[in-house]
This record gives C-alpha cells, structure tokens and sequence, in this order.
C-alpha cells in the first residue's frame, strides 16, 4: 500500500488542503481508488462504508478532473440525505482550500430554502452535491440542467434504493448520458445495486472490495455486554453517568424506543438529546448544532435519523439493540474512531442473542469482547 497522497498522485494545492485538515495517511480505499480515478478516471465501483474515508477516495480525483476556466456544471455527487450531502460538499470546500484557481461546489439538500439554491446556481458552479428528491426539484425550475456533467458519482447507493430513490437514480443516469465515467460507492451489494451497476456503467468497471479486516475501522474496540431487556435503561444511564468528559451515540431499532429511552435517562438525571425521523427539519438541525458544538454530550438515535452524520470527538457507540440489518452494525460503529481517533462500539444483548454478537463476527472479521463493566460506576475496563 502506498504511503502518502504525494505518492498516489494528488497534486500539491490538495495535499496541503489535506494537511491543513491533519490527514497525512491514506486509508485502504483511498490507497487502492485515488490512483486509478486521477489516472484512468473510468467507470469505477468500490465497496465502503461510512467512516472509511470515501468522501476523499473519490473527491480528490474528481476535484483534479474539474477545469476552473470552464463555468459549466461538470461534476455531480449524488448522496441519500442532507446531511451526508452538506458533508461532502464541506470536505471538498476544505480540499481546495489552497488551490490557486478556485473550484465552485454548491449543495443542494432538501430542507434547505430551495430559492436560495436557486439563486446560488446562477453563478459559476463546477460540481453539485445533491439529494435526488431537491435535484429533481432544482431541474424542473431549470435552475440546473445535467448534460454537461462529465464525472457522475454515487455515494451510499445502497443507501439511495432502500430509500425508494431507484426511479430518480435511474432518470440522472440517463440524464448525464454524455459522461465520462460514474463511481458508485455502496457498502453492500444487494441484487439492486448489481442492476443498477449494469444498467448504469458499459463494458467492465475496475472493482474494488475492501478485505473484511479492513470494512469496519481498526481504531475501534468491540464489546458486548448481556443485560436483561428492563435492565437496559439503567444500565445505559450508570455508563453516560461514569463518562466525565467523553461523548457518544446510543442507537435505538425504533422511533418510540428512542423517545422512550430519553425519557428514562432524564428520570435518572441524565441528559441526551433524541433524533428520530418525527422531527421537523428545523427541529433536527437544532438537535444537531447542539450535538456538534459539544452543548449535549449524548444523541439517541434510530438507524434512518442518523444517515449521514458526521460528528468528530466521540468516544463510543451504545447499541441498545443490535441493528435489524447486519449491514447497519459497521454504519453506527463507524460514528466513533473518526479521523485516527480511537473508540468503543458497545451492544447490549439479552441473554439469548449471544449467537449474534458470533455472526457479526465472521461476517465482519471482527473481534468482540465481552464488557465487564461495573455499573456502579467503575469503568477501569473500559480504556
């Protein structure tokens, strides 16, 4: 594996945007995307889940494709929710930070106040980061069209179909029928995805697959600990109560399980914010501008409300229960250890569901330890 971003061929302006950020390592699907993309730029379909540094795997070689002098929409990211778009466009934002000519990314995301994007798109723009319901909405206004984007990307395309966006994809892919190439980035790949990489991509795209000792971060410790069901709360609120200054994520399988369980930690004189899919747009952001300038230390959250958060510093992820897809273990593990950092991914299962935790295990290539841990307060295990 290549050791450096100078070494896989990203040009100078970048790597100092990079350096500026604190990112001198690439990881895995960096190493293996980023060469390719910047020299063949062809069609490609990689395997990443979240946290593994795949904003960077692709937007590194789309940002060398992109010509400044040329005011025309050539690049298209296309991402399942607002938050994962605003995302990527601020990392990319971040890359160019040195580049002597400046390269234009625009957002666009539904929730936001679509004049305003409206307005933003009459200006030079070389890449849009979207939703696929906002562009769609952006396109019959005609305040965007998409034939001369060159470089079309898919981010979490599994993601995309499992939200019922087969029928937009489908009509960008025919939209942006005089491109260059697509990058399709998906951490599973069901039947769909197999469908739409045919149907989308000509002759034999470069594939690339992450080992299973390298889909879920190495910086992360597994646990798990065997807890009643109506001993969860409590043990839950002693863990947040013993953290002095750590924080974390606690992951609930439903919209009711997670207003119930912040209820119950308020009762026992804990404080955590809860996001589920009820929330209006505006109370959602609030919930997350509280949760990424360090006003609430603890988020509950369901598996859909928290697709695309991207929030540095925490410690740990509580799994109340385990996830319904197997798939969804590695998205909510991956929302702590971001960016080097190293953190516990902790599951709570009932007596029964041990053959779970052994499951995970080889299909993930992962490690799990029970967690000893003393919910009267003594937290020396978890180091």
């Amino acid at each position: 594996m290549m050791s450096s971003f100078s070494q896989l061929g990203v040009p100078e302006d970048l790597i100092r945007g990079l350096d500026a950020l604190g990112i001198t390592t690439p990881t895995s699907i960096q190493a293996s995307a980023i060469p390719y993309l910047i020299k063949d730029g062809g069609d490609l379909v990689a395997q990443a889940q979240t946290g593994t540094g795949k904003t960077a795997a692709f937007g590194l070689p789309l940002l060398t494709k992109i010509n400044p002098a040329d005011p025309k929409l050539q690049g298209l990211v296309i991402a399942p929710t607002r938050e994962l778009a605003k995302q990527i466009g601020k990392q990319l934002f971040q890359y160019t930070k040195f580049c002597p000519e400046k390269i234009f990314v625009e957002v666009t995301g539904g929730g936001d106040k679509i004049d305003l994007q409206v307005h933003r798109l009459k200006r030079p723009t070389h890449i849009v980061v979207a939703t696929p319901g906002r562009l769609f909405d952006l396109l019959e206004l005609g305040a965007l069209r998409l034939d001369t984007v060159k470089h079309l990307v898919l981010d979490e395309a599994d993601e995309m179909l499992s939200m019922g966006f087969r029928k937009e994809v489908v009509r960008i892919v025919e939209m942006t029928s005089s491109r260059r190439s697509t990058w399709l980035f998906s951490a599973t790949f069901p039947d769909k995805i197999k469908r739409l990489i045919t149907d989308s991509m000509s002759g034999s795209p470069k594939l690339i697959k992450v080992e299973k000792a390298q889909v879920v971060n190495r910086n992360i410790s597994h646990r798990f600990v065997v807890c009643a069901r109506e001993e969860k709360d409590d043990w839950v609120a002693s863990f947040l109560l013993a953290q002095k200054t750590e924080r974390g994520l606690i992951f609930c399988r439903t919209r009711a399980g997670a207003i119930k369980l912040g209820s119950e930690l308020a009762k026992r004189g804990v404080s955590a914010d809860v996001l589920q899919g009820d929330l209006s747009q505006k109370d959602r952001d609030k919930v997350m501008r509280a949760f990424k300038k360090e006003r609430t230390r603890f988020l509950i959250a369901t598996d859909v409300a928290a697709r695309g958060i991207d929030v540095e510093g925490l410690s740990f992820v509580i799994h109340r229960q385990l996830p319904e897809q197997r798939q969804y273990y590695t998205h909510r593990a991956g929302r702590t250890a971001r960016a080097g950092r190293t953190g516990f991914s902790i599951c709570l299962i009932e007596p029964g569901e041990r053959p779970d935790i052994t499951e995970l295990e080889q299909e993930l290539g992962l490690t799990f330890q029970a967690l000893d841990w003393d919910s009267h307060g003594d937290d020396s295990s978890i180091r």
